[in-house]
């Protein structure tokens, strides 16, 4: 049975990159769009409020957990157009895995995350970033980064279920954006007031970007963070993965 589950995973996950072939504009406009984020905010806007020494070398690690947190609109979308559309209905008469369209759909946005986050890392080496933690540091900071955006996803995922509708996605994934500016990514919470910096400082998406900036050796680390980084996206999977599968199954029937 596990098999199986994982073969109709895959197919789901070559149906879903096949789009990317159908739909290039989709996957340049995500890949572009936190590039003009680290240029506007690096050198159009300013920041750094609160930063001490080289600004880009806390923005990138700040952009790179910004960028797994944006973009899941693609994701809610495509779940709730399969819905609308009687795909996931056709899938249902097949004998396939519960769960295996969510799982191709999360697998192909996970790689898509993971392009995303070479494009970005090659735009900061070109603009003069440098990572200090060494080959270990930077692999254990991007797999902080993975899991950071599969925890998001599941959250997307299950927001997506509940909104059922295209027309929804766009009201609900609103939601991510307080989620992803309320955050350290782009200024330290020192330089905030009291009680915002402290509310700043318990986001998850803020402890996953301090704990990147120690792995790779920037201004704003706190080793202390590391250990959260990875507990708020594994809390948030067991809450939200089974909350998902179960609701898709429950809408199989």
């Amino acid at each position: 049975m596990r098999t199986y589950a994982l073969t109709d995973s895959w197919t789901m996950t070559r149906r879903e990159l096949a789009h990317w072939a159908r739909q290039p504009g989709r996957l340049v406009v995500g890949l572009v769009f936190p590039v003009m984020l680290l240029l506007m905010f690096g050198y159009l806007v300013g920041g750094g409020r609160g930063v001490s020494g080289d600004y880009l070398d806390y923005l990138m690690p700040g952009m790179l957990a910004l960028t797994m947190a944006f973009g899941l609109e693609g994701t809610m979308l495509a779940v709730t157009q399969d819905l609308d559309k009687g795909v996931v209905d056709r899938f249902r008469s097949l004998p396939m895995a519960d769960g295996a369209v969510l799982v191709g759909r999360s697998a192909a946005d996970m790689l898509q995350s993971a392009v995303g986050l070479a494009v970005l890392i090659v735009m900061g080496l070109a603009l003069g970033w440098r990572p200090q933690g060494g080959p270990g540091a930077f692999l254990g900071a991007v797999g902080l980064l993975l899991l950071f955006r599969f925890a998001m996803l599941w959250i997307g995922i299950q927001l997506a279920l509940v909104a059922g509708k295209p027309e929804m996605v766009q009201a609900v994934q609103i939601l991510v954006w307080p989620v992803g500016f309320f955050s350290n990514a782009l200024a330290a919470p020192e330089s905030m007031p009291g009680w915002l910096g402290t509310a700043v400082a318990w986001n998850p998406m803020s402890r996953t970007a301090t704990a990147v900036r120690e792995l790779f050796g920037g201004p704003g680390a706190d080793p202390g963070h590391l250990w959260a980084a990875v507990a708020w996206p594994v809390a948030l999977l067991a809450v939200f993965f089974p909350l998902a599968v179960r609701k898709f199954a429950r809408m199989s029937h």
